[in-house]
Order: C-alpha cells, then sequence, then structure tokens
C-alpha cells in the first residue's frame, strides 16, 4: 500500500506540473490553424560555375541563408525544411503578403569581403557595438510568447537594424575586383585550445591573391575586414601586424571571435551559403486565410471535446468503477500530451489535432484491454485485488505490441513524410508514449487504491454481478 501512495504522490506532482507548463508554455499554431503563407523554394544547379547537381551540403547552405532572411522578416514560429533533393519548404503563419517574402527570399545571397576605410575605427566601434545590440533586442522579441510580440517594436528594430547596415556599409569599399563569394571553395568551424572556436575559410587561386592583398593592406592597421552577407555584416576580423609584409597567403585563412562550437559553424554554413552562385526560383506559392484557420480549429475542438464527452459517459456506462478510473487516467493524460506538445516545441496542425485525438483512443483501447482481463479473472473466481493485478500482467503484452506497431509507422510517416504528415506523426507518437505512462501507471495505481479501500471492494462495481453468477452455474 505504501508504494501505491508513493505513485500516488508521483502521479499529482506531474499532473501539477503539466498544468504549470500549458499555463506558462503556449503551444505554436502551424499555417494552416493561424493562416499565412507557403512558398516552395527550387533550387537549381549551375554548370558554369561547376555546380552540375544540388547535394545536401549545398541544400543545407541555402537552406541556412533562407533562414535568414526570414528572420528578418520578422516572422514568428516559422517553418523551413528540406523537401527532397533540390527543394526548401518556407511557411510564414501571420505573413500577409506573400509577395514581399517571395521578393526577400527569392534571390541569391551576395557574399562578399570589404576593406574599411581608413580614419573610420572610432565610428565603427560605436556602430558595431550598436549593431550586437540591435541584434540581441531583435531575438528578444522574436522569442516573445506565441500571439504576443509587440508588432510596432519588431518593426521599429527592423527599421533601426536597416538604417544601422547602411551606416556600417559606408565604412567599408569594395575592392577591385571586389572578392565576392564566388572564389570562396569553402568555410568550417574548427576547434582551438580549450572550448573555443574559429572559423576556417579557403578560396581558390584567384580568390587567395585578393586576399592576400587585402590582408596586407590592412595589417596592423586595426582597421577590419567586413564579411557582408546580402549587404550586411557578419564578421569584422582585423589582420595581425605580422602578415604586413606579404598578406595572408595560400588562400587560406582563420576567422577568429568569441565563437562556441554552434556559432562556428553557423558562420561557416552561413559563408558557404553566401558563397553558393545557384539560381533559386519560387515554384509553389499557396496562401491560407486566417478566417478558414479560425473555423478549423474551432471545429476541430469541439469535434474532439464532443468525441472526449462520449467517450468518458460510454467507459463509466459499460465498465462502471474502473470507467470512472479510466476517465481519470485519460484526463491525466490529456494534460500530460498537451504539455509535452509544449516543452517539445511542437507546432499544432489540424493533422496534429487529429493525431492526438487519435491517440486518446489508442488510451482508452489500452484500459478496455485491460479491463476485459481484469473481468475474467473475477469470473474466474479469484479476489478482486488478484483480478486487478493478474488483468494488468495479462493486458501488458498486447497493449505494448499494439502500441510498438504503432509507433513504427509512426517512425516511417515521420522519416518518409514531410510537413503536416510530419506533424501528425509526431502528436500521435508522444501521445502514445504518454497513453502508456496512463495506462499502465496511473489506472493501475487508482485501481489498487479502489481495491484497498471497503467500501468500494463490491464486485458489482467492477463487473455486472449476473455475470459472475452465469459463469458459476455453467461450472457446477
Amino acid at each position: 500500500m505504501q508504494r501505491q501512495r508513493s505513485l500516488l504522490g508521483l502521479i499529482l506532482v506531474v499532473v501539477i506540473a503539466a498544468i504549470a507548463v500549458i499555463a506558462t508554455i503556449p503551444v505554436p499554431l502551424g499555417l494552416d490553424l493561424r493562416g499565412g503563407s507557403q512558398l516552395t523554394i527550387q533550387v537549381k544547379p549551375s554548370p558554369e560555375t561547376g555546380i552540375k547537381t544540388i547535394t545536401e551540403r549545398e541544400l543545407e547552405a541555402v537552406k541556412r541563408v533562407v533562414e535568414g532572411r526570414v528572420n528578418g522578416l520578422g516572422v514568428s514560429e516559422p517553418v523551413i525544411q528540406t523537401v527532397g533533393t533540390d527543394k526548401i519548404l518556407v511557411q510564414l503563419p501571420g505573413v500577409n503578403d506573400p509577395e514581399q517574402a517571395e521578393r526577400v527570399l527569392g534571390g541569391t545571397a551576395q557574399l562578399e569581403f570589404r576593406q574599411q576605410n581608413p580614419g573610420t575605427e572610432g565610428e565603427f566601434i560605436a556602430l558595431n557595438q550598436l549593431r550586437l545590440q540591435l541584434n540581441a533586442q531583435r531575438a528578444l522579441l522574436l522569442s516573445a510568447e506565441n500571439g504576443k510580440q509587440d508588432a510596432e517594436a519588431i518593426a521599429k528594430n527592423k527599421a533601426e537594424i536597416e538604417k544601422n547596415n547602411q551606416a556600417i556599409a559606408k565604412l567599408f569599399s569594395s575592392t577591385n575586383p571586389p572578392l565576392t563569394g564566388k572564389f570562396l571553395v569553402d568555410a568550417y568551424g574548427e576547434p582551438t585550445a580549450g572550448t573555443a572556436w574559429n572559423v576556417a575559410i579557403r578560396f581558390n587561386q584567384e580568390g587567395g591573391d585578393l586576399f592576400a592583398k587585402i590582408t596586407k593592406e590592412l595589417a596592423g592597421t586595426n582597421r577590419s575586414i567586413g564579411i557582408f552577407l546580402d549587404n550586411e555584416l557578419i564578421s569584422s576580423p582585423v589582420v595581425g601586424v605580422e602578415h604586413a609584409a606579404t598578406g595572408i597567403t595560400g588562400g587560406s585563412a582563420v576567422i577568429t571571435g568569441n565563437f562556441d562550437a554552434q556559432s562556428a559553424q553557423d558562420l561557416g554554413v552561413q559563408l558557404r551559403g553566401g558563397s553558393l552562385p545557384v539560381p533559386v526560383e519560387i515554384a509553389e506559392r499557396r496562401t491560407v486565410g486566417a478566417t478558414l484557420g479560425k473555423d478549423s480549429i474551432q471545429s476541430s475542438l469541439y469535434a474532439g471535446i464532443g468525441g472526449l464527452i462520449l467517450v468518458l459517459v460510454f467507459m463509466v456506462v459499460y465498465y462502471r468503477l474502473p470507467g470512472l478510473i479510466a476517465d481519470i487516467s485519460l484526463i491525466i493524460y490529456a494534460l500530460l500530451s498537451w504539455a509535452s506538445f509544449a516543452l517539445l516545441g511542437v507546432t499544432i496542425t489540424l493533422p496534429g489535432i487529429a493525431g492526438f485525438i487519435l491517440s486518446i483512443g489508442m488510451a482508452v483501447d489500452a484500459n478496455v484491454l485491460i479491463f476485459e482481463r481484469t473481468r475474467e479473472e473475477l469470473r474466474a473466481g479469484k479476489t478482486l485485488y488478484r483480478s486487478v493485478e493478474s488483468g494488468f500482467y495479462r493486458a501488458f503484452s498486447s497493449i505494448l505490441d499494439g502500441n510498438v506497431t504503432t509507433w513504427i509507422a509512426c517512425a516511417a510517416l515521420f522519416w518518409l513524410g514531410s510537413g503536416l504528415v510530419k506533424g501528425f506523426a509526431l502528436t500521435l507518437a508522444v501521445g502514445i508514449g504518454v497513453s502508456m505512462f496512463t495506462a499502465i501507471t496511473c489506472s493501475r495505481t487508482l485501481m489498487f487504491v479502489a481495491a484497498s479501500i471497503p467500501s468500494l471492494r463490491k464486485i458489482e462495481f467492477y463487473t455486472p454481478q449476473q455475470q459472475i453468477i452465469d459463469r458459476t452455474e455453467a461450472q457446477s
């Protein structure tokens, strides 16, 4: 009995924690529920620049450039993912001007290395510090709770960033000829001593010569090499005085700074994406109205609540006290599942809601198996406690087999599917995992607690008395 009380306390703590999570962390809504735009970007090879096929590496680099541009749009909860071998799917909830998004996302990124002009050292330090502050402010604004972003503050921050970028750009001049991303062969993060990271870059022969020329002119001057992506400064390394004689030769260099593993890898991907001279075009554009999203979620909620009420009533009428216990477990299941969605950052879509409702049916199915096994044991003449214990033991293998096979189907849908199909698979898989906990732990604990209370030990609370009488008469 002590063990059951401990489990009951654990369940209570978990439920309270789930309610706290639901109250503080909102679950983001997908494009089909919130409305917005969806773009499919086709990435094309460029034989004239040596890129005859699009590989996963190039696709990932272009995806990172697109992510940077979407952040510039100030969109909250965007979905950006690769589709197949040469497409990128971009979902922009809440965007009412898909043409603007198409213009921003449809071009090829421009990467350029520029020289800082003489006499601008002090002004650059001030502007660069402001740049870092504005970018930090943008990240903070976009990370606000879903639906509570300050649109006016985001727009003001975006305007200030653009103004700051223009002011910084005036402090740098292009080389002659310009050292652009077309000369860059590779860029990647590499570890140094301790936990620090640098970003290594490598040019082709022509780019290496231009880079050596630039670094020779800037070495020891405290002026920076401005690395601009889409005319926005992303890094500004300074060349040491030791390179004043020849510059940095060999076509390779290292960008040092306050990098950790993630930021170094991110900058490497940004540079590779900026150096990718491949054409892209908008292959498909869709717009989902906000009214459709509102109607859809309202209808889905009505369907889910209605179905849940019918299930709760049926379980009590047919299974009596165990049915009431199953209803309590089902409510706990719903709370834990929704809290899991919030913690995992699952974006809820219509297929996701369908997966959630389907997993409720799976959770009820587990309880049905347990209760039917328990009734069989009671009809066989076993005591209530032994019947409950044996019912859970005998039903466990069936429940496990059914859930594992469903998990396999979810894994296949998530691995091979895309977009909304993945959302359905994820919510269903999470729901099945939670249902295992509620059926095996919550229902089992509550059943044993009920069996330990003298006033709740009456057999008719668990199965119709007539069924036991009929079985006894048949055996005699």
